[in-house]
């Protein structure tokens, strides 16, 4: 175990602990003061004591009175050592609590396809998808989700998880260089999401699939998933990624560099446009809605429509929370602390 980690042992039977024991340091650093301070007003004596006889020492020099010193240096190292203890966190006895996680399961379709390359959005159709979903990420509260990746073919990226952090990780994954099977089917990754929210533990009331695309199916059979997911009372949130004026799909090497823009069988060259018609057509089947921001993000305006929605009990478990102790050692520090200021810095005896 390194400083950084919390230590836990048992003292006469209670549960104690340290969270942050790497300011357990501060203890040398108060015995360090403590010691250089003495040091200092004992050499500061015994200078003085060189120049002045002894019985006059306390009449001409009354600031090196030999309590004083070793009073104030011994003020601020113990003081410092009690904040020392007081910042690693002390903690003795614990407190269980239920804590119950309340949202609902989403499920996000995310299009890899090659089209997801153009550019007609700024940097990419597809890190502009990634900024939305990242979005939705940062501002989900105990709600479930899961990512489904598709182009020629769908599979999961990532399980339904309350880890925001790793269905990031999963996104950043997502490259259309990668897809084993080109073209877009929607159908097999609309299809696929709802067998994720089907099949997980203690679902929720409400379903979500949220389709971030820019809708071109050139594969699948989106009314036959579309229908499934209306018996199974799951809204499709689409999120419209692209615009309706078409741009190239542009071609890069092994290296990432641009080489030319997509051809095809004759030649000419293909041009992706957003297809609102579509997205729009798959929301409203399942009372879903179509959400598209060309110049901004459309997920915060998704994320008013989750919000409105039931939320479930997720995950129920029991956290053990220790009791914070650091007041019992800071309190008494400060005192010390502030004892050690108010001394004086000479101690002028009043003659008789």
């Amino acid at each position: 175990m390194t400083l950084l980690e919390p230590w836990r042992f048992k003292f006469l039977g209670e549960q104690m602990g340290l969270a942050q024991p790497v300011y357990l340091a501060m203890i040398g650093l108060g015995l360090l003061v403590g010691v250089l301070a003495l040091w200092l007003a004992l050499r500061r004596r015994s200078r003085v004591r060189a120049v002045l006889p002894e019985r006059l020492m306390d009449k001409l020099a009354p600031g090196t009175v030999r309590w004083l010193p070793a009073t104030q240096a011994g003020l601020y190292g113990l003081g410092l050592m009690l904040f020392g203890v007081a910042l690693a966190q002390p903690q003795c006895g614990t407190t269980t609590e239920p804590t119950k996680r309340r949202g609902i399961d989403v499920v996000v379709a995310l299009d890899a396809s090659k089209s997801m390359l153009a550019r007609d959005v700024q940097p990419s159709r597809l890190e502009r998808a990634r900024l939305e979903l990242n979005t939705l990420l940062d501002e989900l509260k105990g709600d479930r989700v899961g990512l489904v990746a598709f182009a020629g073919d769908a599979f999961i990226q990532s399980p339904l998880t309350s880890d925001y952090s790793a269905v990031k990780l999963f996104l950043r994954a997502v490259d259309p260089e990668q897809m084993p099977q080109g073209g877009s089917n929607i159908g097999d990754a609309l299809t696929l999401a709802l067998q994720v929210l089907e099949n997980a533990d203690r679902g929720s009331k409400e379903r979500v699939v949220v389709l971030l695309s820019d809708g071109e199916d050139l594969t699948g059979q989106v009314k036959e998933a579309v229908a499934a997911l209306k018996e199974a009372h799951v809204q499709v949130l689409t999120v419209g990624v692209g615009s309706e004026q078409g741009e190239p799909i542009p071609v890069y090497n092994r290296r990432g560099e641009f080489v030319d823009y997509k051809k095809d069988a004759n030649g000419e060259t293909v041009i992706t446009r957003m297809d609102r018609a579509g997205l729009t057509a798959i929301a409203e089947a399942t009372d879903g809605a179509f959400f598209y921001q060309p110049r901004g993000v459309a997920m915060a305006a998704v994320l008013e429509r989750i919000d409105e929605m039931q939320k479930s009990e997720l995950e129920s478990r029991v956290t053990v929370r220790y009791n914070e102790r650091f007041q019992v050692f800071a309190l008494p520090g400060l005192v010390l602390l502030l004892m050690g200021m108010m001394l004086p810095p000479s101690w002028r005896r009043r003659s008789a």
